[in-house]
């Protein structure tokens, strides 16, 4: 008991630190536009805009990673990652379609939060409300992504689409498999997920702080 209790207020104290450091890089404006502002109007432009923006951009990122790590502890966890993948090309077309949705930036962090604490937390979390969280939150993941190629013809925009599908089918499904892996130790396990959800809470709080 002793011992759990120093680990679990020594990720505490990380993610804290985590908050701290990443508040001033938080600001999520300029993740939405890899190409630095600039419309893609090739099909390669439109393409690495697209492998790009859920790396740069820190919040995407660290979701995708998330959704791919929770994913391993539910049974069929492989179509989590399928369902946000899939709902951000959804979102990402409501954009394009000019739909306002509310409210996105700070539903995009707490996104990242709330997985956060499902990582954090030993007990496995319920499939359903996993699922639900995937898909909501790859709608207003994808509905940001669409700030990037609002204006562009139809093969960038293509492009676009098949690149930030494919990296983060690709970051996802990694970050599934490579947790299915350490699953197989049950003493790695606990340690391995709950850090990576405390670093999750910690940029979720950053990210929240600086959307408001």
């Amino acid at each position: 008991m002793e011992s759990w209790a120093r680990f679990s207020l020594s990720n505490a104290v990380k993610s804290l630190a985590i908050f701290s450091i990443l508040l001033s890089l938080a600001f999520p404006a300029d993740a939405h536009h890899p190409s630095g502002g600039e419309i893609s109007t090739t099909f390669l432009e439109g393409f690495l805009s697209g492998l790009g923006h859920p790396v740069i951009g820190f919040d995407h990122l660290i979701f995708v990673i998330s959704i791919g790590l929770l994913a391993s502890t539910v049974a069929r966890g492989f179509w989590i990652p399928i369902a946000f993948v899939s709902t951000a090309l959804m979102g990402t077309g409501l954009h394009l379609m000019l739909v306002d949705m509310p409210m996105v930036e700070v539903i995009i962090s707490a996104s990242v939060l709330v997985s956060g604490i499902l990582l954090a937390k030993l007990e496995k979390p319920n499939t359903a409300l996993l699922a639900v969280l995937a898909s909501v939150a790859g709608l207003f993941h994808g509905y940001a992504y669409g700030e990037a190629i609002i204006g562009a013809t139809a093969v960038p925009l293509t492009a676009y689409l098949i690149g930030f599908t494919l990296i983060q089918a690709v970051i996802a499904l990694s970050a599934y498999k490579v947790a299915a892996i350490v699953q197989r130790s049950s003493v790695v396990r606990p340690n391995f997920l709950r850090f990576a959800g405390f670093i999750a809470i910690g940029s979720g709080m950053a990210f929240l702080a600086a959307s408001f």
